[in-house]
């Protein structure tokens, strides 16, 4: 997707990958979280510009339109009944973000 590096710490970024837009964000010097930048409510690309915050042992993002706060690790509205937030693997190799994405949507690990 990118290098580690072009991510600036406890912010998204998106890109583009295969006809898919795609949020980042870089907890610390090691994680990186990956989700639809698309708001499953509204159908928006904005989640990049997400609040990120925490809820329990949860790191989570409150979309920036209608506030719904979404658990980055699975996806669920936290805030009430909800759309689920497609969210993605991610791992770290040789300073390189690779994130999985669904088949048909993109390659599989970029």
């Amino acid at each position: 997707m990118c290098a580690l590096a072009d991510l600036e710490p406890l912010w998204g970024e998106a890109a583009r990958v295969g006809g898919r837009q795609v949020a980042l964000w870089r907890l610390d010097a090691t994680t990186v979280l990956a989700a639809d930048h698309r708001d499953p409510r509204t159908g928006a690309c904005v989640l990049a510009r997400g609040i990120l915050g925490s809820r329990g042992g949860a790191v989570t993002v409150a979309s920036p339109l209608h506030k719904e706060v979404y658990d980055l690790a699975d996806g669920r509205c936290l805030s009430g009944p909800g759309p689920v937030l497609p969210v993605h693997p991610v791992r770290v190799a040789d300073g390189r973000v690779l994130v999985g994405l669904p088949p048909g949507k993109g390659a599989a690990a970029h």
